[in-house]
């Protein structure tokens, strides 16, 4: 009886001092043994590739030589090598750009020259045409999402994201990487509708279920603690690549010295709940490292010191929490009322009234102009739609004022 587990991550020491070619090498040494990852790549046609990497040019910070918020371009380029030389597919990458639409990719998308020069051509997230999603499973937070129609052009797909800690998902790695796959308006919706309080810990996993991401690479030569953006650089001298998001992403955690199996509101879960937690309580992968087939080498965690931002007292964020759930099921309620009166527009509740309503939620201000002196009440966003297509799971909401 074979006794292989299901996950396989491996883990390597190498030095951010390394030279293109010793990364190049010590990524090689970690990927060989993912039989799983590469048994799908080199039957694949097409290769879809999802890169941590969209920031303005100008605002690229480093330590020790090396992209601190972002991947290294040594390790986009060493992985990018990895599967032109093992299969015959050929590889787009995509991701959403900030830039306006119709600039887009925008200065932000400072990886051009290495694309161009490997002959990769980069697909615009943000940008039609789309296709709907269905969840596998029916979703977690929602059950179908409005995604490139490129995606699913792809046999496989790869996640290459950086070691970061995130002010609100507590730890950013391969799976949250692949928040860079929604369009933004206007063509889809608002950063935060899926960013709120509550749906992005569930919206990630639906975006690994429909991806599949089967070779996840964490560029952990240098990473960033505090928040994903604008921390405090950290130098961590490793490398991580797995055959399982979520698996791949627990080794992570656990070499930034945080139990895998952790939650909100224990640290770095400061505001929401550990998305690779949620992800493994409904069957999709695991936070258990003795299920998973995991090699460090030398490595011992913490790599560095790492954690979040407290931007909020716990009393607060637990408010926000039960009063955004109060929220929803009051929309699940009165839906017919409310579609009624707002249907095609975006509403945000708060207090069981309608405090704001209109086509593009970007007018309305931020969410501390609209809670006014009630902060610790959450104001709930939410697309009015008649045919609700989106299928919102107001289980999730559920099961939080029952806890």
């Amino acid at each position: 009886m074979s006794s292989e587990k299901p996950y396989k991550v491996r883990a390597i020491r190498c030095s951010h001092k390394s030279s293109q070619e010793e990364i190049y090498e010590r990524l090689k040494t970690i990927t060989t043994p993912l039989n799983r990852s590469w048994g799908k790549l080199e039957k694949a046609s097409k290769i879809g590739v999802k890169v941590n990497m969209q920031m303005r040019t100008d605002s690229i910070r480093r330590i020790g030589g090396r992209r601190q918020e972002l991947v290294d371009d040594d390790v986009t380029r060493a992985a990018l090598r990895l599967l032109q030389e093992r299969t015959d597919a050929q590889i787009f990458i995509i991701d959403t750009s900030t830039a306006p639409s119709g600039q887009r990719p925008g200065s932000d998308f400072n990886m051009r020259p290495l694309f161009e020069e490997l002959n990769i051509p980069y697909v615009e997230a943000g940008d039609p045409p789309f296709e709907r999603y269905k969840v596998p499973g029916g979703g977690l937070m929602f059950t179908e999402y409005q995604l490139s129609a490129t995606l699913a052009e792809a046999d496989a797909f790869v996640s290459i994201a950086k070691m970061k800690s995130h002010a609100f998902m507590g730890i950013t790695l391969c799976l949250k990487n692949l928040f860079g796959l929604p369009p933004i308006l206007p063509h889809g919706r608002l950063r935060t509708y899926f960013h709120h309080v509550i749906r992005l810990s569930h919206v990630l996993p639906d975006l690994g279920l429909i991806t599949q991401p089967c070779l996840n690479i964490i560029d952990g030569l240098t990473g960033q603690s505090k928040r994903e953006w604008g921390g405090e650089g950290r130098i961590c001298d490793a490398l991580i690549a797995g055959d399982q998001v979520i698996a791949t992403d627990a080794c992570g955690t656990y070499l930034m010295g945080t139990d895998p199996s952790s939650d909100w509101p224990n640290p770095p879960y400061r505001r929401d709940r550990s998305p690779i937690a949620v992800a493994a309580e409904h069957g999709f992968g695991t936070v258990n490292l003795d299920e998973i087939d995991f090699e460090m080498g030398d490595l011992k965690p913490p790599l560095a010191e790492f954690d979040s931002v407290e931007l909020d007292s716990h009393e607060k964020i637990a408010s926000l929490r039960s009063t955004a759930s109060q929220q929803a099921l009051f929309y699940r309620d009165n839906f017919n009322r409310l579609v009624d009166r707002y249907a095609g527009s975006y509403i945000f509740l708060q207090n069981e009234e309608v405090v704001w309503n209109g086509s593009n939620p970007e007018q309305a201000g931020g969410v501390q102009h609209l809670s006014g002196e009630t902060e610790t009440q959450a104001v709930w966003l939410k697309l009015v739609d008649p045919e609700e297509k989106e299928g919102e799971r107001m289980r999730v909401y559920e099961q939080i004022l029952v806890a």
